[in-house]
């Protein structure tokens, strides 16, 4: 009797086991439902011909940068060139007037500037004509 008396207690702790356990989960309700709102940055989708012309936009930006430091330089290279033909200009002026004043000193007359004609337009029937095309 006293193994029937275990047996028995044993059975209905496992009864009440089972009995809690499914009390639980119908407590509970049916499935739990979870809303995510994951913050996941996805780069966007590029065709190839987008980024052909970002590619050629920042080949032109490079281009335009490199022109504009050009054209600079180049400007300043002309100034260097503008600042030394006008040295050479006021020496050859220079020059000028002290072989003018030699000239005078001298007695040496000075040339004449030669005259320079403009050639007069033939007239429409003295020009040269070319046979017509056969």
């Amino acid at each position: 009797m006293k193994n029937n008396r275990n047996l028995l207690a044993v059975v209905a702790a496992v009864a009440c086991c089972l009995i809690v356990v499914w009390l639980s989960t119908s407590i509970k309700g049916g499935q739990r439902t979870y809303e995510l709102k994951p913050q996941i940055a996805v780069p966007e989708y590029r065709t190839d011909a987008a980024r052909a012309i970002d590619a050629y936009e920042r080949l032109m930006d490079r281009y335009m940068d490199l022109t504009e430091r050009n054209l600079f330089r180049v400007g300043t290279d002309i100034q260097d060139v503008v600042r030394k033909l006008d040295s050479i200009d006021g020496k050859l002026t220079q020059l000028s007037k002290r072989i003018a004043g030699i000239e005078n000193a001298l007695g040496i007359k000075q040339p004449n500037p030669p005259v320079m004609k403009k050639p007069s337009p033939k007239p429409l029937d003295k020009r040269p004509s070319f046979p017509a095309p056969n």
